[in-house]
């Protein structure tokens, strides 16, 4: 007993191993994963109705550094929303002026004109504030990170929604032209030059400044990768000759493993997806994306909660409803190094209101999110893996430029990719140069409306 609740007499070193046997993956389970990744790859360059549907971007220059020009930038990718005034200053160097704005959730499921014409009521009011020349046509980069079957630089319609978002009178239409039509309505002179994945931007970004960098992930509120591949080794392309001989190829990876042949698909995975606004989608992304993983902490409580083995068996109206369990709780959580989880405590009885939280349950909901975080940083690893061996770049090298809260935030989530990648990869590990690359999606949308404009 302590105080008024009753506990299961279960050893807590039982429950770690318990835990520890749904989320731990083995080296030998990388290298499986890592090798069905890449024939996903595979089929998908050869073929369009794949689960990784890898699609040309049309960007088949990277950068030198020496581009320059002023360009407008629009990020829409996850909860907020950005505009960019960009100035490209040739060696290397970049100039930014942006704002944010938070999209209301009634954008996210409406009509797709209420979405775009918040879009376009933003970019005006940027133009305004930052009093910026609007006598001639501006040049704009629209970063759109959503599934997109691109067909030219600056077209390609919706494949799907994702992250929350779920447009009615969308799906197969084409992005550019829905966001044209909305600044045509607020009467902007814009010109949308380029419609941009946000990995491709995050490459083209960082390519920039590091001519060595040929992968682009994305590791925030759900997840992605860009990636730089010979022509040759696109099968389905049928757009001509390809000068430079390279395309950047966006995997579309939050959907790899779909079928779940592969990937350590558990209990807790499977509530989530059925809850989820896209069951049977994006099995991937579920398992290592910000928009998924407190939810999975939340579900694993839940289930101990249930078993009296976690709480005395008390939960509270936080702790049994989806999503509140946010995932900053958890790296919150990780961060408390305190010796009585003091932090650890006032999420579990301050925020989440659990009534009493004995130190034995703040050291098992810390496992859980360790566990879970960990999990998703090795799965986001063998991604990693997945394509630079795609690219035969394991001997050679490159540089992986990685963008999104997850990665920047989360405490010892590149540790963990690292040690990861050291599993697959042994010593050559040190050849995969893993980088920050933040707010890299703007840029990299203005970095591919400069090399358009060439």
């Amino acid at each position: 007993m302590t105080g008024k609740y009753t506990y299961r007499e279960i050893d807590e070193s039982t429950v770690y191993s318990e835990l520890e046997d749904v989320f731990i993956l083995s080296p030998q389970r990388l290298r499986d994963i890592c090798k069905v990744f890449v024939k996903e790859m595979e089929k998908g360059l050869e073929n369009d109705d794949c689960t990784l549907k890898m699609i040309p971007s049309f960007v088949t220059n990277r950068p030198t550094g020496k581009e320059v020009g002023t360009y407008l930038a629009l990020d829409l990718g996850g909860t907020n929303f950005r505009v960019c005034e960009i100035n490209l200053e040739g060696q290397s160097k970049v100039r930014l002026r942006a704002k944010k704005f938070t999209i209301p959730d009634s954008a996210k499921t409406a009509d797709q004109s209420v979405l775009f014409d918040f879009l376009a009521e933003s970019i005006a009011i940027f133009i305004k504030e930052y009093n910026i020349n609007t006598e001639k046509d501006i040049n704009l980069g629209f970063t759109f990170s959503f599934p997109v079957q691109q067909t030219a630089l600056n077209k390609g319609t919706i494949l799907l929604w994702n992250k929350g978002f779920n447009c009615a009178n969308s799906i197969g239409k084409d992005v550019v032209t829905l966001l044209s039509e909305a600044l045509t309505r607020k009467q902007l002179k814009v010109n949308v030059v380029a419609l941009v994945n946000d990995t491709v931007g995050t490459l083209m970004s960082h390519a920039y400044v590091d001519p060595g960098t040929c992968v682009g992930v994305i590791l925030g509120t759900g997840t992605n990768a860009a990636y730089v591949e010979s022509a040759e080794a696109i099968p389905k392309w049928k757009g001509g000759p390809i000068k430079s001989n390279e395309m950047i190829i966006n995997s579309e990876w939050g959907a790899f493993d779909n079928e779940r042949k592969v990937l350590p698909w558990n209990k807790y995975d499977q509530q989530q997806d059925e809850q989820s606004t896209n069951p049977g989608k994006q099995t991937y992304e579920k398992m290592i994306s910000g928009m998924y993983l407190g939810e999975i902490v939340r579900l694993v409580c839940k289930d101990l909660i249930e078993r009296k083995i976690l709480f005395g068996g008390m939960s509270s109206t936080e702790m049994d409803t989806p999503g509140k369990f946010e995932t900053a709780y958890m790296s919150r959580i990780e961060r408390d190094h305190t010796a009585e989880l003091t932090d650890t405590k006032m999420v579990l009885q301050e925020i989440l209101k659990i009534p009493y939280v004995a130190p034995r349950d703040r050291r098992i909901v810390r496992r859980i999110c360790e566990l879970v975080a960990i999990r998703a940083a090795r799965l986001a690893a063998c991604g990693v893996a997945a394509v630079v061996t795609k690219m035969n770049r394991v001997d050679t090298g490159c540089t992986v430029a990685i963008d999104g809260s997850v990665y920047e935030h989360y405490p010892h989530f590149d540790n963990r990719m690292r040690d990861a990648l050291h599993e697959l990869f042994g010593m050559f590990s040190e050849n995969v140069s893993l980088q920050l690359g933040k707010d890299g999606s703007g840029i990299g949308a203005a970095v591919i409306a400069a090399l358009a404009d060439k």
